[in-house]
This record gives structure tokens, C-alpha cells and sequence, in this order.
């Protein structure tokens, strides 16, 4: 069975040696990138599973090179970490808008970062289970595809996204509290901050158009996914 291939970005080379020695611990094949420049260069022929992407890089950020990787019909679904030393809710939040599935913040402990870049895998290997669809109204969820469409027409989203609507959908009527989601979609039991949940809906909400509004917020406990569309 072939590694999974891990691209890790960065413009620090002791951390490139570290997270590719602790991910190669784990079985896991890894490419790396001094620049944002080279990284967009290796993606289309290297096409890695997941890619670990520092914010702060030479020429071309890392901002940049998550926006490109997302308008690429290739790779607008592959995995990303977004990985910097700033810690600003800003900086995260503009990170999860352009699409990034996560955010870990300089310093951090190469066994939780190697516990999220499992976790995302893991999520992203429900490719193979056997066919299955969830109907909405409009919305149409195939769960062998990972493909989501309204009314007919395809709605591009991150595995993350996918996930998060996946489950909510899968449970319509019935209250998805923060840490629930945080454990079922993202799969880890670390501390992660809910905002992680909330930044996710609100850009769910927006790519699913009038179908968001279907994911109701109930005040003080999490998300709903209404029984039936309005």
C-alpha cells in the first residue's frame, strides 16, 4: 500500500528536519518546500494527500499559495494546516476563510500536530466506504464521491466543509454541541478552540448559499441542521 504523501512548507529548516523526521516516524511519505514559490511548483506533480503550510514565507506567503492550491480544481479539496508563529485570531480566521482545515501556532508539539495530520487523513480515507447519499431539499450530499450539489449544480468544498455538512445533515433536527463537532468532524480530543467550529460554519454557510441558512445556530449550546428546508 502506497505512504501517504505529507508537503510540509517552511521557511526554517530545523523545522522541516523536525516535522519530517516525526512524520516519517509514522509511516508517512514527506515532501518539503523552502518557499511558497517551489511548494506551487511541486503540488501538481507530487500531488500530496495533506500539506503543512507556514503563513510567513518568502516571495510568495502563505496566504497566497492556500488561495492558489483553492482555485485549482485539482487541489481545492487537499488537506491543509496552516502553521505559523503568529497567534492572532486574524491571522486564523483569514487562514480558515481562504480554506485551510486547521491552525497550529509556533511553538508547537510535533506529537499534536502529528495527531492532527492523522486525524485529517483518517477523515479523508471515507472515500472508500460504500456508496451513500444524504437528500435535502435541494441539497445533495454523496458521501463516496465527496461531492456536494444544490439544485443541480456542484458546490466546492474543503474535506473539512464536507465533513462538518456531512454530519450535521446526518443528524438533521437534532443539536450538535462545539466540543461534539469538534470530536466527530476533526476527530482528535485536543484543546481546540470552538471558534475553529464557528469560522467553519459561517464559511459553510456561505458556499452552501441559500441552503446555509438551514444550519441553525441555537444560542449558548451549537449548531442544527434544520428537518426540512423552509
Amino acid at each position: 500500500m502506497p505512504k501517504e504523501k505529507i508537503l510540509v512548507v517552511d521557511d526554517d529548516p530545523d523545522i522541516l528536519n523536525l516535522l519530517q523526521y516525526n512524520l516519517e516516524k509514522e509511516g508517512l511519505k514527506v515532501i518539503t518546500a523552502s518557499d511558497g514559490q517551489t511548494a506551487l511548483q511541486l503540488i501538481p506533480s507530487e500531488m500530496p494527500q495533506l500539506i503543512i503550510l507556514d503563513l510567513m514565507l518568502p516571495e510568495v506567503d502563505g496566504l497566497d499559495v492556500c488561495r492558489q492550491i483553492r482555485r485549482n480544481e485539482a487541489t481545492s479539496a487537499t488537506p491543509i494546516i496552516m502553521l505559523t508563529a503568529k497567534g492572532e485570531e486574524i491571522d486564523r480566521v483569514v487562514g480558515f476563510e481562504l480554506g485551510a482545515d486547521d491552525y497550529i501556532a509556533k511553538p508547537f508539539s510535533p506529537r499534536e500536530l502529528v495527531l492532527r495530520v492523522k486525524a485529517i487523513l483518517k477523515r479523508s480515507s471515507l472515500r472508500g466506504e460504500p456508496a451513500k447519499k444524504i437528500s435535502v431539499s435541494d441539497l445533495l450530499i454523496d458521501l463516496d464521491r465527496h461531492q456536494v450539489w444544490i439544485a443541480g449544480k456542484e458546490i466546492t468544498l474543503t474535506h473539512t466543509e464536507f465533513n462538518l455538512l456531512r454530519t450535521l445533515a446526518s443528524r438533521r433536527g437534532r443539536v450538535q454541541t462545539r466540543d461534539r463537532l469538534l470530536a466527530d468532524v476533526w476527530n482528535y480530543e485536543l484543546d481546540v478552540d470552538s471558534r475553529t467550529v464557528d469560522t467553519h460554519i459561517k464559511r459553510l454557510r456561505s458556499k452552501l448559499g441559500k441552503m446555509g441558512e438551514a444550519i441553525e445556530t441555537v444560542r449558548g449550546l451549537g449548531y442544527r441542521f434544520r428537518e426540512e428546508e423552509r
